[in-house]
């Protein structure tokens, strides 16, 4: 076994990048014991330097991949972590807009306590990036959407958008929930 060149490290903490030095041994397992070295012809040495060289910058080049696919992983759970947590907060949202609709107009307080609960619930998960889908008069997108059914409305264009079921909400421009919609087909 030949000892190799000691070289940087760097050591990830979840929160910042810390970089240390650190040695690092690097041992070379040869066919041929240090010994028979000196046997080697200068060109079997060079392509022997040549082919560790290249196997250090391999090493080095996975690293650094790994360093930043870890780096990727991580913004992505910060970013997404809460998407489990939203989701199942949304019927709350639904049942308060149900509960608005259904509110007989001989009510003003109550409706505005409700009005008032459900803009400070959308303003809260407007804080951790959930943005709603409430496509009116918008066209058809199946990304975004899901037609529930057809309608027939000869005011608007085929494949707009007739009316709204149940709005659709984003987490960071990735679709959470589709909206549920009707299609118009004349």
């Amino acid at each position: 076994m030949a000892k190799q060149k000691k070289s940087k490290a760097t050591d990830v903490d979840s929160d910042n990048i810390v970089n240390e030095e650190v040695e690092v041994e690097v041992e070379v397992k040869d066919s041929e014991s240090t010994d028979d070295i000196g046997t080697l012809s200068y060109e079997e040495l060079l392509d022997k330097k040549e082919e560790l060289e290249k196997s250090i910058l391999r090493a080095n080049a996975d690293l650094d991949n790994a360093l930043k696919r870890t780096l990727s992983e991580v913004e992505k759970a910060h970013k997404y972590g809460v998407e489990k947590l939203l989701v199942e907060l949304l019927p709350v949202i639904d049942s308060l807009e149900h509960a608005l609709n259904n509110l007989s107009a001989e009510a003003p307080e109550e409706k505005e306590g409700i009005e008032l609960t459900l803009k400070s619930f959308e303003f809260a998960l407007d804080k951790f990036g959930m943005i709603p889908i409430y496509p009116v008069n918008e066209e058809f997108n199946p990304e975004k959407h899901e037609a529930v059914t057809m309608e027939q409305d000869k005011d608007k264009g085929n494949g707009l958008i007739g009316s709204v079921f149940q709005r659709g909400w984003e987490l960071h421009s990735r679709v959470v929930r589709p909206a549920r919609v009707t299609v118009i087909k004349n």
